[in-house]
């Protein structure tokens, strides 16, 4: 029978011609034991360090780095870990098991667990010009690929294996925004948790202070366009708050006319939730259906109950809410999709649905549509395969005996509808 999986897989990346810190096997060994875990121990060495890491760590799987670089040798400790948490030491930390401790003690507030030197309650001794270049490069950094995290560049991390992808494209340090950028994409929690930080070897930490800069510099706009992918499950709530003046407009508005149309109608069914502030503002009791579970992950931050379904078959029972919303969707499927009808089937005798989608009618929307996709190749505009209008719409709904209620517009494009269905 193959060997059980352990609770922890403890990783060290072994910078080329620099010796781990003296204490680090030892404390970490001492730290390690007071988890209460099974625990297994990933080496990474470079060229000509293998032997001398398999004599300093007995029983550890020590692999050789397979090139140049920090992220090339990180990227393989990470595909052979079989842990199902996987503790990151930085090889130069002076201590690691405070911080070692720190994380694990903290693992229940998240699944990317950041050892942060900038967060309150961190301790950093270095000297005062590097303290400043990495606080100033980690606020660079953050600002640009819109994190709310301070300390991008730590090297000392926990993180539940299930949030680490197949592969990685980073070759330097750059491989510690990109393990950042996949998680938020992903919609895991990613939480900073205050450290005692003190490199063993300050001398070098200049020229590695300066070769993160560097290597983020080189893949900033390859990570900067997978942060802010239309598939990125914070998407929609951050352009609630989008430096752009449009997004933002356009985010609120949809807010604040679908919560008002939903506002006393009893539970909600969202269908395709997305990742919006509506969500937050349905009542508790309402249900929140999205077909990407990278969405859901993060929807778990608006408290409301989630499931993982398709509008095709909605895992709901025959007329089991009073109000059903879907904003935003039925647009992305083919028209002779079930959606619509299984829209209906949700809905309780007289419930009132308020659907969403733009208005193919109107030169407002195509206008937009194509200056959007000009500016934005491959998203939202290219997905668009059912082009549905207002008179369209009323007439289905219409010719069924239903009540058409409301009609709203954001810039006289997207068309917000509310329907009452009979008794």
């Amino acid at each position: 029978m193959p060997e059980p999986a352990p609770a922890l897989s403890v990783v060290l990346v072994l910078p080329a011609g620099v010796p781990p810190a003296p204490g680090l096997v030892p404390a970490l060994d001492a730290a390690v034991r007071t988890f209460g875990c099974t625990t297994e121990i990933v080496v990474v060495a470079p060229p000509g360090g293998v032997e001398a890491a398999r004599a300093a760590w007995p029983g550890a799987s020590v692999l050789a780095a397979p090139g140049d670089g920090y992220g090339v040798a990180l990227a393989r400790a990470l595909q052979a870990v079989r842990g199902e948490w996987v503790l990151l030491v930085d090889a130069d930390l002076r201590e690691p098991g405070p911080a070692a401790a720190a994380l694990w003690a903290a693992r229940d507030r998240g699944e990317v667990l950041i050892g942060s030197r900038f967060v309150d309650g961190a301790q950093v001794k270095m000297p005062g010009p590097r303290l400043a270049l990495s606080r100033a490069l980690n606020r660079v950094f953050s600002r640009g690929l819109s994190f709310g995290v301070r300390d991008l560049s730590s090297a000392t991390r926990l993180m539940r294996r299930k949030t680490l992808a197949k592969a990685y494209d980073a070759r330097g340090f750059d491989i510690l925004q990109e393990l950042l950028v996949r998680a938020y994409a992903d919609g895991w929690r990613v939480v900073e948790v205050p450290i005692a930080y003190e490199a063993a070897h300050p001398e070098k930490a200049y020229p590695r202070a300066l070769g993160v800069g560097a290597d983020y510099l080189r893949r900033f706009w390859a990570l900067w366009k997978l942060r802010n992918s239309i598939l990125a499950a914070d998407y929609d709530d951050r352009a609630h708050d989008s430096a752009i003046w449009l997004q933002r407009y356009w985010q609120r508005q949809r807010f604040k006319h679908i919560t008002e149309l939903v506002e006393g109608q009893g539970r909600v069914l969202d269908v395709g939730c997305g990742s919006s502030r509506i969500i937050g503002a349905l009542v508790p009791d309402s249900v929140c259906i999205d077909i990407l579970r990278r969405k859901l992950r993060y929807d778990r931050k608006f408290g409301r109950p989630l499931v993982h379904g398709s509008g095709f078959t909605l895992p709901v029972p025959d007329a089991s809410f009073p109000c059903v919303l879907c904003s935003q969707v039925i647009e992305h499927v083919p028209k002779e999709s079930p959606i619509l009808k299984e829209l209906d089937r949700a809905l309780a005798p007289g419930g009132r649905l308020v659907l969403g989608t733009p208005d193919y009618s109107r030169w407002e929307w195509v206008v937009t549509e194509k200056l959007y996709g000009m500016a934005a190749p491959g998203a939202y505009a290219d997905e668009h395969i059912g082009h549905y209008t207002r008179e369209e719409l009323i007439a289905r709904y219409t010719g069924m005996g239903w009540t058409h209620e409301a009609t709203r517009y954001i810039l006289r494009g997207e068309l917000i509808l509310a329907f009452r269905k009979p008794k």
